[in-house]
């Protein structure tokens, strides 16, 4: 029940990031950093795929990912196409993935440790529902506010 429920928002959420990626009226703008604001939407983008590829692809599904963690911040002007074909890429990863684990594996052990403690596979997936979802949001605010100057 978990895992489809999982699934579900993943690919939700993913779709949602290929829309707010879609959506900059200028491409140049999705690798703009505006003042004090650190990371441009194309890095947060590299960042969640990044961090989904390589706790859910390579852990779970066994796909050999290796992350570069400080290319997904230090990368600039990748197309949109690229970057939307990678959330592609990600979102069928993320679901064979999932679909490879039960029920009972969800309440074991994620079997790298990841925060101060280890956590159980649920815990790990709720959590990076909850990571996509908060840069999300990020990157739909930096989008609207950046098309909005734009006219």
């Amino acid at each position: 029940m978990l895992i489809e429920t999982l699934k579900s928002l993943f690919q939700r959420d993913l779709n949602r990031l290929k829309e707010e990626i879609s959506l900059y009226k200028k491409e140049e703008n999705i690798w703009h950093i505006e003042k004090n604001i650190a990371n441009s939407a194309g890095n947060l983008c590299l960042h969640l795929i990044g961090n989904l590829q390589t706790y859910i692809g390579a852990e779970i599904g066994k796909t050999g990912y290796i992350r570069d963690r400080p290319a997904e911040f230090s990368l600039k002007d990748i197309s949109r196409v690229v970057l939307l074909d990678r959330i592609n890429d990600t979102m069928e990863v993320v679901a064979r993935s999932l679909d490879l684990l039960s029920e009972d594996e969800l309440q074991g052990i994620y079997p790298i440790l990841v925060f101060e403690e280890k956590t159980t596979t649920q815990y790990l997936l709720v959590h990076l529902t909850t990571h996509l979802t908060y840069h999300l949001g990020q990157i739909s605010y930096h989008r609207r506010l950046l098309d909005q100057s734009e006219g």
